[in-house]
């Protein structure tokens, strides 16, 4: 798995997440929120949640939803799931 998290980039993943999203990349950092900064509803967070449970094959509890709110907390959540 230590390939897995080496893997896990962080342009990537933002322009990953740009593209589910539908949005610019620019406007995707690290820290943006995706529900006051993007505009981001829970449909759409769980469509984000879906591909990236495929893209990565990890499995995200629907709990964990609430705490992917930024490209950061995305990153560091993967990471976490990676490593196990």
């Amino acid at each position: 798995m230590a390939d897995a998290i080496a893997a896990l980039d962080m342009d990537e993943l933002r322009t990953f997440v740009a593209d589910v999203l539908d949005v610019d990349e620019e406007d995707v950092t690290d820290d943006a929120d995706f529900v006051k900064t993007l505009g981001v509803d829970s449909l759409m967070a769980l469509e984000v949640m879906v591909v990236l449970e495929k893209k990565y094959s990890v499995k995200l509890a629907e709990r964990e939803m609430k705490d992917i709110t930024t490209l950061r907390k995305v990153h560091d959540l993967l990471a976490s799931k990676l490593e196990k």
